[in-house]
């Protein structure tokens, strides 16, 4: 690249990434919290563990239907107002949990939540390849995936301190973790409308040479991907393909995150509150890394499906092994697990990204997100009901971890079609 373009490239990295990341700390926090909420909670209101289950899927449903017209809303009005009054609306309804003490009420709002988040996420995936080349994409990822394990590094202790706050104020301590971490968000919402800019042309970061030299890049990428129409999108055999890899991902990546602190303070011997929540803490210090170094080396190399098919299968193998090892043991599986299964999403965006463009993109990453969506829906209801089924607490991990694993073979039965090479941007092979 050139030395303007590397300028533009550093200055936007500098720029977008940090807000990126901390709408996705919040984003991933409020939706969650609810796992570290999960035993005083449903003391409080009777909610039974299949209510439970029912309501940390349900998030799922409008957002799975709702991704890609969300998607195509951002791109018709621009990213600022729609990035902003998504945070807004996500954060109003993360403080009405504080609200929900029976379980249509918890139903209602975790719906209307998952609603409110469905444009958020595939729209950063979306902006992410409207600001940034192909070459430096799985990086710049990367450094926005790390807003998962973050959120969970420090929401961990975080959300364990504010369920020590039970009967402050008459209120139980999950009443003041919903609404705190909700007012976080609203606040976030309104600083978006001050500090994002909708598209390069408008960057004001940017001088007219940066600008100029990034745009060029990213259209030059744009003339050599495969499709650029909707139906183009939808009819293709690999973004299907890749729409279930993403679906059996984000299984693993759910059935794990809501179940992840009361499994450790099950280890423990204990409830889960502040002690509890730190050592939850520690995988996702590991993720932090993973989710660092691995899109990194993605770049470095060109390859994608390979490094993607192992990454995942540590995290299948991670999974399996907590489910009946020792405490210190099941900790360190758990490290692997959640590096795993949060470093292969940077790693893996950057196919489906490299293959559309124009139109077909915006909704393709919708469409790719829905399949996510359905799997992070499925992925208590398979838990709870594997350890029904085979009257076992472990029989849900395991489950898990099998279906990671045939992620990983999916993955690797990804064909070689022709998609932008990460190191030139020019049309190659998959590896």
């Amino acid at each position: 690249m050139t030395t303007v373009l590397n300028t533009a490239v550093t200055k936007t990295r500098w720029r977008l990434v940090p807000f990126m990341l901390t709408l996705y700390i919040l984003a991933f926090l409020d939706r969650a919290n609810i796992g570290f909420a999960k035993q005083s909670y449903q003391l409080d209101t009777g909610l039974s563990n299949e209510a439970y289950a029912l309501g940390a899927g349900i998030f799922f449903i409008a957002y799975a239907c709702l991704g890609a017209p969300a998607n195509l809303l951002m791109k018709k009005f621009g990213a600022r107002k729609w990035i902003g009054i998504t945070t807004l609306c996500w954060g109003v309804l993360s403080s009405a949990m504080a609200f929900c003490d029976t379980e249509w009420k918890f139903l209602t709002v975790r719906t209307l939540l998952g609603a409110a988040e469905a444009g958020f996420f595939p729209g950063m995936i979306y902006l992410t390849s409207q600001w940034f080349p192909q070459r430096t994409r799985a990086s710049v990822m990367g450094l926005f995936y790390m807003g998962a394990p973050l959120a969970l590094t420090l929401g961990s202790p975080l959300s364990g301190a504010l369920l020590e706050m039970h009967g402050f104020g008459g209120h139980p301590g999950w009443f003041w973790m919903f609404m705190i971490e909700g007012v976080l968000a609203v606040m976030a919402g309104f600083w978006t409308f001050w500090y994002l800019d909708d598209n390069l042309e408008k960057a004001r970061f940017l001088t007219a040479e940066e600008k100029k030299a990034l745009i060029d890049q990213i259209s030059s990428e744009e003339s050599k991907k495969q499709t650029s129409r909707l139906m183009d999108a939808v009819k293709n055999v690999q973004v299907w393909h890749l729409a279930i890899i993403y679906m059996l991902i984000q299984i693993s990546v759910y059935g794990l995150i809501f179940f992840l602190p009361t499994q450790v303070a099950a280890l423990m011997g204990t409830t889960v509150g502040f002690k509890a929540s730190m050592v939850a803490a520690i995988p996702w210090i590991a993720a932090m890394f993973g989710t660092y170094y691995i899109p990194r080396y993605s770049d470095r190399t060109g390859n994608r499906r390979n490094l993607a098919a192992l990454t995942l299968a540590v995290a299948g193998i991670g999974i399996g092994v907590s489910a009946f090892a020792s405490p210190v043991v099941a900790i360190i599986a758990l490290c692997f697990a959640a590096a795993g299964f949060i470093a292969v999403q940077p790693v893996y965006w950057t196919m489906p990204t490299s293959m559309l463009s124009g139109v077909a993109l915006a909704a393709g990453i919708g469409f790719v997100n829905m399949f996510g969506a359905i799997g992070g829906f499925l992925a208590p209801l398979i838990r709870v009901k594997a350890e029904t089924v085979m009257n076992n607490s472990m029989a849900g991990l395991l489950t898990l971890a099998v279906l990671t694993v045939v992620g990983a073979i999916v993955i690797m039965a990804l064909k070689k079609d022709k998609v932008a090479d990460a190191t030139t941007g020019v049309v190659a092979d998959v590896k």
